[in-house]
């Protein structure tokens, strides 16, 4: 099997390859996007079963992870609406069943930090959300972004603009919460 990489190429990837390079990135995408932790495996395979449907149609010039994205962005929002009309039974008893590790501070403060980041996230309209995890979190280049979601590219940098003051608003007032102010 050969290695897919990010970079674009003459041949179209097979399916195989792209789910074993890149399922991780289509995890973390989908997380950052607001996907439940509960629901991101099905969420992911969902990915790559449009991913099989829609191999064919995949310009090999384009950036594969760039493509995903997008493909990740779409089924999310999709999750996300379908998820407001769902009715769940969660667990009656939500305690671990065995004790946690200790965590190191170096450990304890990024997860802080990741979870930070994921609440502000929340602040973020989806259509914002994508925009600025592809590009500040991500490093993808806004025409590579307005390729993948099908936008023009001024929409990326409008959304970027929008979302990068909403996600700064957003960490300020969780920092503020935090510190008790």
């Amino acid at each position: 099997m050969h290695e897919v990489a990010d970079e674009t190429t003459s041949e179209r990837p097979a399916l195989a390859d792209v789910y074993a390079a890149h399922f991780g990135h289509v995890w973390h995408t989908l997380r950052r996007l607001g996907v439940q932790a509960r629901d991101l495996e099905d969420v992911a395979h969902e990915v790559f079963l449009v991913v099989h449907r829609r191999l064919g149609d995949f310009d090999p010039s384009r950036s594969v992870r760039a493509w995903l994205t997008g493909i990740a962005y779409k089924v999310a929002a999709d999750e996300r609406r379908r998820a407001r009309h769902r009715y769940e039974v969660l667990d009656d008893d939500p305690r671990p069943t065995e004790a946690p590790a200790l965590a190191t501070d170096a450990e304890a403060a990024a997860r802080d930090a990741r979870a930070l980041v994921h609440q502000a996230l929340e602040a973020l309209h989806l259509e914002h959300r994508v925009v600025f995890v592809m590009h500040d979190l991500d490093g993808f280049t806004a025409q590579e972004i307005a390729d993948a979601l099908e936008i023009p590219l001024n929409t990326v940098y409008s959304r970027l603009r929008a979302a990068r003051l909403r996600f700064e608003n957003a960490v300020r007032k969780l920092r503020r919460r935090k510190d008790g102010r």
